[in-house]
């Protein structure tokens, strides 16, 4: 009995970690997306999107299909670091969907010289490969 109490207790202690773990990385990419925006770098930022052509983004516009057409979506419409601005995040929620999937909900802020933007957004995130990517995206 002490046995299975403590197997059962190693393992919830291991999940959690898991779990906390997972929660971390996922935080820390979404800073280092921060950072990258803010230094111009729209390759770095790109880095956490899942390189496929299923990557799906949704704006105000609909959705675009693919990773190579989210990051020329990203281009025109913030073609320069003035029109970039620098962005920052809040993150409401972060909810761990099972093992292989989060759902992240936050707000975006754009400090810009030609005027502020901000709005939510919401994202899937899939661990692929044993590295956690987004696989979509929804920002307004």
């Amino acid at each position: 009995m002490k046995i299975g109490l403590l197997v059962m207790f190693s393992f919830i202690q291991f999940s959690l970690e898991m779990v906390n773990r997972d929660e971390k990385i996922i935080r820390e990419m979404l800073a280092q997306q921060q950072a990258c925006w803010n230094k111009g770098d729209l390759s770095c930022f790109m880095e956490p999107y899942w390189h496929s052509d299923s990557l799906k983004f949704i704006g105000s516009k609909g959705i675009t299909w693919g990773w190579k057409n989210t990051r020329e979506r990203y281009e025109k419409t913030y073609p320069d670091q003035i029109a970039m601005g620098q962005l920052s995040f809040e993150l409401l929620v972060i909810d761990r969907i099972n093992e292989d999937n989060y759902f992240v909900v936050g707000k975006w802020f754009l400090e810009r010289e030609i005027g502020n933007l901000q709005g939510h957004f919401s994202l899937l995130w899939r661990k692929i490969e044993g590295r956690w990517l987004i696989v979509a995206d929804h920002s307004s």
